[in-house]
C-alpha cells in the first residue's frame, strides 16, 4: 500500500503554475489526517511518498505519519517529472528531499517514485549515488503520456534488481492477451466498479505476484476547489468518482492484507532489514 503524499493544486493534470501553490488552498493535512484513520481502523501500514515541498510546510502531519509507524519515502521535492530536469536538478531535487524527510522524522530514506512515475535509465544510478535503496516508479502498462521507461525491465515481476544492491518495485498491472491494464490506484481505480477492480487484484495475487497498490490525499478530498476551463480529458482524470473514493479505499484496505513497500522488498529478498 502506498500513499504519494501531494496537494490537489500540484497536480499535472491541473496545470496550475508552481507559482500559484502558496496561495492555493491547502488540504493536504485534513486529507492525511483521514487517511491516517482508515489505516489504522484496519490496521494497515504503507509507504508514503512525499513531496518535499510539502514536507517543508507541513512538517507536523509528516511526524505524524512517521509517528503511526508508515514508511517515509521521497517523492521528489517539487513535483516536476524527473526527464525534464537536468542531472544535476535532479540530484539536488532528491538529495535536498531525502535530507529534509529524515530530519523531520528521524527515519532513513531508502525508497523514491518520481512525480507521474516518469523515471528514466539515468536517474536510477543517481538514485543509488544518492543513498537510496529502491525505486517505485516503474509503471509497465500500455502508453500514458507522461510515465516514463526502464530498460531491461521485465513485464510480470514486481519486484527486480536494476543495479547491484538497488531494485525496481513496479507498480500492478493487470495482463490480459498479453498487455498490462493499469491497476494500481489513480483514475483506473476511480474509473471500475469496486467488485471489478477487486477481482482484479485478486487475479494478480493469484498468479503468485505481490500487488503494488498507490492513491493521493487529494482523491478522497470531494470538497477541493474546482479548477475552471479544464480540458475534458483532463477534468475526467482528477475529478472521476472523486466523491466516492474514500468509501472504495476502506473498502480496499479491509479486503486484503497490506505491509510496506519497505518490507514488501525485505520479503521478496528474503531479508529483515534493507542492506545500504
Amino acid at each position: 500500500m502506498s500513499i504519494d503524499v501531494e496537494d490537489w493544486f500540484q497536480v499535472q493534470n491541473l496545470g496550475i503554475d508552481p507559482s500559484q501553490w502558496e496561495s492555493s488552498e491547502r488540504r493536504v493535512e485534513q486529507n492525511i489526517d483521514r487517511m491516517l484513520e482508515l489505516l489504522q481502523a484496519n490496521n494497515v501500514s504503507c509507504t508514503c511518498f512525499i513531496l518535499g515541498w510539502i514536507a517543508e510546510r507541513h512538517g507536523g502531519v509528516i511526524k505524524r505519519i512517521a509517528e503511526a509507524g508508515h514508511e517515509i519515502a521521497s517523492h521528489g521535492y517539487n513535483h516536476q517529472l524527473v526527464y525534464d530536469q537536468s542531472h544535476e536538478e535532479f540530484r539536488k531535487d532528491i538529495s535536498e528531499t531525502k535530507l529534509l524527510l529524515e530530519d523531520l522524522t528521524g527515519k532513513e530514506v531508502r525508497g523514491y517514485r518520481a512525480p507521474c512515475f516518469s523515471i528514466t535509465d539515468w536517474s536510477i544510478d543517481i538514485l543509488q549515488e544518492e543513498g537510496y535503496s529502491y525505486d517505485s516508479s516503474s509503471f509497465p502498462t500500455l502508453a500514458h503520456d507522461r510515465y516514463g521507461h526502464l530498460t531491461g525491465v521485465r513485464p510480470r515481476v514486481v519486484v527486480q534488481e536494476l543495479r547491484e544492491g538497488f531494485h525496481e518495485v513496479c507498480v500492478s498491472c493487470l495482463h490480459v492477451l498479453g498487455k498490462g491494464l493499469p491497476w494500481a490506484g489513480g483514475g483506473y481505480f476511480r474509473l471500475l466498479p469496486y467488485p471489478i477492480f477487486r477481482a482484479g487484484v485478486r487475479k494478480i495475487l493469484k498468479a503468485k505476484q505481490p500487488y503494488v497498490f498507490y492513491i493521493h490525499p487529494w482523491e478522497i478530498d470531494a470538497g477541493q476547489p474546482r479548477v475552471a476551463g479544464l480540458g475534458r480529458k483532463y477534468a475526467f482524470r482528477h475529478y472521476l468518482n472523486i466523491d466516492k473514493c474514500d468509501r472504495r479505499w476502506e473498502r480496499l484496505l479491509g479486503d486484503f492484507e497490506w505491509m510496506t513497500v519497505g518490507e514488501l522488498l525485505c520479503h521478496e529478498l528474503g531479508m529483515q532489514t534493507i542492506e545500504s
